[in-house]
């Protein structure tokens, strides 16, 4: 039997696990309170890099403190660094500056087109998706980042439920069979509140990409640019 393929919503967590380790020089892993903030961040939506960039200041800050003796025992002691390293994105996307690298109009745009390329869909799924393509459309140039991520969620929890309601039961315990064999590393290693919401994101990913679909969210966008430059 083959292994499971690693779990793409999985990748967050763990790059944000092995960056914090390696950056702190010491081979103990995240405690459960760790996992925790890691779950807080991504309910956040703050993206990958950002998450990297404040654990980076905080340590590099640490390293030329009058504390730079002591272990940093806890990936608590980044979480100031990493909500300012938040706002600065946050306030870039507000500006539309060069740092946020996102192109709001064009984005919508393509998501747009994902749902009217979406393949093998039932009945109620093939209608959400073409009401949720022309809402992408219609907003399209109107509006600011920073709004649109809330009410592309909306968008995407429309579209996957009824991607479930078409979905026959059978399908969709093979897919959870899938997910629970590709989370077993985390099974032991993560508190359950974090490995449900890991277990919940990977079903809506693997529901959407059956049909051809992207996750629609600027925060994957985010991720799924961050893992492929991963070596």
């Amino acid at each position: 039997m083959s292994s499971p393929r690693p779990d793409p919503e999985a990748a967050y967590y763990q790059t944000i696990e092995e960056f914090f380790v390696s950056r702190r020089g010491d081979p103990l892993f995240l405690s459960n309170a760790d996992w925790n903030l890691v779950r807080k961040w991504r309910q956040a939506g703050i993206p990958l890099r950002v998450v990297l960039r404040g654990i980076t200041d905080a340590l590099e800050g640490h390293a030329h403190g009058f504390s730079r003796d002591r272990k940093v025992g806890s990936l608590a002691y980044c979480a100031s660094e990493v909500e300012r390293a938040r706002e600065r994105w946050a306030q870039a996307l507000a500006l539309g500056g060069p740092e946020s690298g996102l192109d709001l109009a064009a984005i919508l745009v393509g998501f747009a087109q994902d749902l009217e390329g979406a393949r093998d869909l039932g009945p109620r799924a093939a209608q959400a998706a073409r009401e949720a393509g022309g809402a992408l459309r219609a907003r399209a140039g109107a509006g600011r980042l920073e709004d649109v991520e809330g009410w592309l969620a909306a968008q995407e929890a429309l579209v996957v439920e009824a991607i479930r309601k078409d979905e026959a039961r059978e399908g969709l315990e093979t897919l959870e069979a899938e997910i629970d064999r590709a989370l077993a590393p985390y099974r032991e290693r993560m508190p359950s509140r974090v490995l449900d919401r890991l277990r919940a994101d990977s079903l809506v990913r693997r529901l959407l990409e059956a049909h051809g679909l992207p996750r629609l969210s600027l925060f994957h966008l985010e991720v799924r640019e961050a893992a492929s430059a991963r070596p």
